[in-house]
Order: structure tokens, then sequence, then C-alpha cells
């Protein structure tokens, strides 16, 4: 038997098909067909440039092997192998490897935000139900401007999907396809936006679905997105995400940090909430970041919000007071925060740019030293059980 080595696969049903790991890859490992993105064992060389940039850490899946999976078997891949047994290891224990293997199999996760589980109570969700290949045509319902901020344009967008299904879940994503080609004369892959209605539509029971949409200035997608109108057909691919999801368990405490359009899943998770279980939960607790409240989408359904239901700190980093961000209001309401992370009921979401996660891990853990604790054990340990998850990009 051949020595075992090590394969780096990626985690189907995790993985949002954003191809950022794709595009990262210095050596061209990784590759996608209409259904996956995979990594070539042939190519690869684990120097890990992939891992830091995958928003949902699916990127980070290993096996020791006797023979790696090929790109054909990875291509057909819904959800991923267990751990083989092999030769030499005792009812499959990785210990009696060779120790290098063993070692390399044990490195430490860094993916942004770790890799997560789905929350225990979850609902099992549906991924992937259309790809590249086949794509779902949805129609465009509804285009509206959340903002005030002339600088600042983002959209509320509606798309009807007629008689396709379209189970999305609160905190999954769906892919939009823009028309044309790229400078090499390919297709477009799509843009991930993550949902911001609930499972039941925007409009309860009318297989309707709604994106949270920023136009970025030379963005291909959000302009296209942006630009719609009522009538339009959009070519859409997902949903993807099995981890960013709300549990459902009514007694459930949810804290929610965000920034901008980071602001879509937590709507969808209080539509949710307003929808199934009104005040009669475990509470809502949301820390919102943007410029200026011209900026902040949602900002007048969010105030109409009863205070019982979601106790919500909106915060501004720009314009009239104080420069504020969402790390420093945390630490303004540090008793409320520790009360949450204490809470073996507390599930924990932060989404938005990149650049929030710094602080907000840093307000964390001083906040988790104020009750005598560590953070990063508290996180490790909500990681494990579906409690922790964070989405940045």
């Amino acid at each position: 038997m051949n020595k075992p080595v090590k394969q780096h696969l990626i985690d189907p049903e995790i993985c949002i098909r954003c191809y950022t790991c794709e595009m990262t890859c210095p050596i061209g490992a990784i590759q996608h067909d209409d259904n996956n993105v995979v990594v070539d064992p042939d190519i690869c060389n684990f120097c890990m440039d992939c891992i830091p940039v995958c928003p949902t850490g699916s990127i980070d899946e290993w096996r020791v092997v006797a023979t790696p999976y090929s790109l054909e078997q990875q291509f057909e891949f819904e959800e991923l192998p267990e751990q083989e047994e092999l030769e030499g290891s005792a009812d499959g224990n990785l210990e009696a490897l060779d120790d290098a293997m063993a070692a390399l199999l044990a490195e430490a996760h860094s993916g942004a935000g770790g890799k997560s589980s789905a929350p225990k109570s979850a609902a099992k969700p549906s991924v992937n139900l259309y790809n590249l290949g086949k794509p779902a045509t949805a129609k465009v319902q509804g285009n509206y401007r959340l903002t005030d901020d002339p600088s600042h344009d983002v959209r509320h967008i509606i798309l009807d999907f007629g008689g396709q299904p379209m189970p999305a879940l609160e905190g999954q994503s769906i892919g939009i396809i823009p028309p044309g080609q790229d400078a090499e004369g390919k297709p477009h892959l799509p843009r991930l936006y993550s949902v911001s209605s609930p499972r039941d539509g925007e409009r309860p029971g009318y297989n309707n679905v709604s994106l949270t949409i920023k136009r970025e200035e030379n963005g291909l997608c959000s302009n296209y997105v942006c630009d719609l109108k009522p009538g339009d057909e959009v070519q859409v691919t997902g949903p993807f995400g099995a981890t960013f999801l709300l549990p459902d368990d009514p007694e459930a405490r949810l804290l929610m940090v965000c920034t901008g359009t980071g602001s879509a899943p937590m709507r969808a998770f209080t539509m949710r909430r307003q929808r199934t279980v009104g005040g009669k939960s475990g509470g809502m607790t949301m820390f919102f970041g943007a410029r200026t409240p011209e900026s902040l989408p949602y900002f007048g359904p969010l105030k109409k919000i009863p205070a019982a239901l979601l106790d919500k700190h909106l915060v501004y980093s720009r314009g009239e007071g104080p420069k504020e961000y969402v790390q420093d209001r945390m630490m303004v309401e540090e008793d409320k925060v520790a009360d949450l992370i204490a809470d073996p009921k507390t599930h924990i979401y932060i989404c938005g740019l990149r650049g929030m996660e710094e602080g907000v891990e840093k307000a964390l853990t001083n906040i988790a030293e104020s009750i005598g604790q560590q953070w990063v054990a508290m996180r490790d340990v909500m990681r494990e059980e579906g409690r922790y998850h964070v989405e940045t990009y």
C-alpha cells in the first residue's frame, strides 16, 4: 500500500460558490464546474493562501487518503466523504499514521470565522438547487432604495420565482449571474448576496425572495442589479450555505452584530421571529453600524420593531456626534453582552465587512475577561455547538 497522503478538499454543503478561493490561489489549483468548486490534488502545494479568504470555512477541509479523490469524483460530491480507514490506522485512528501527515492534518483552522456548524435546531437547508448549468429565472417584483445618502445607494430587491421552488432559509445566499462575458470571453460568474427575507418569502406564501444590495463603484453585478426594473428577468443560482442558519428553538437568544448590507440575514432572522414566535422568545439583540442614519439600510422599519422583541443599538461612524463603531457600543453595553455570551442559549452572528472582525473580537475578549472567562475558549465551544457564526467579505 502507498504511503497515505493529505488531500485538501472543499465542503460542497457549506461552500457558497463565491469563487474567492479560486481567484486567490496563486498556482491555479482550485477550479469549478457547473456544480462544485474543487482542489486539484496534483497541483495543490498546501500554501494555505486560500484559507483566510473563505467567508464560510468550507475551504478548510482535509482528508488523509491512500489515493486522492480525483477531480471527477469531487465534482460529483454532494457532501464530503468521511475520513476513510487506512492500513496501519486501527479503527481509523489517524494517530497511527505517519507523524508528519497527522501533524499536517491537525493544522489550525484559520478561515474567516473558522469552521462552524449549523445550530442543532436549524432546519435542513437545500443547497445548490440551481447551478451555473441550470440556473433559475426570477422576475423582479420590486426595486426600492433604502438609504438617503447620495453616495451610499443601497437597494431592496424582490425577486419572484413563479413556479420554480426557491427554498432559501434565513442566513443562506443566492447568486445573481450578470449578463455578458468577461475579458476572456467566458460568461460572468455569479455574485453572491445574502437573502434578507424569511423562508416563507418577502410576502408570505408568494415564493419571492428579497436581497439587500449596495451599489459599488465599477461593480459589475451590483450596478446591474441596482438598475433592474420590475418585470426584468435575472438568472439565479443557489441557495447556498449550510451553517449561518437560524435556530428554530424559540427560546434561543440571538446576538447579532452587523455593518451595512451585513444586515440582510439579520433582517431575515428578525422577520422570521416576528412571524413565528413574536415576543414569546429568548429575545434578540442587534448592534448595527453604518456611516450615518441616512446610510443605514432599513432604518425606518428597524425603529418600529418593539424593544421587547429586538434590543437595537444603531451606531454611526460619521456625521454629527462622536464617531462610534459596533465594538465601541458593545463595550458600553458590556453587562448585556456579558450576560448573553455566558448563556448557553445564546447564538452569535457577525456579518459585514471583514474589517469589523478584529474590533468585535477584541470587544468580546475584553467582555469575557470581565466575567473571568477566556473568549477564545468560549468561542470555540460555541462554534462546536453551532452557536457562533461569522460571514465577512
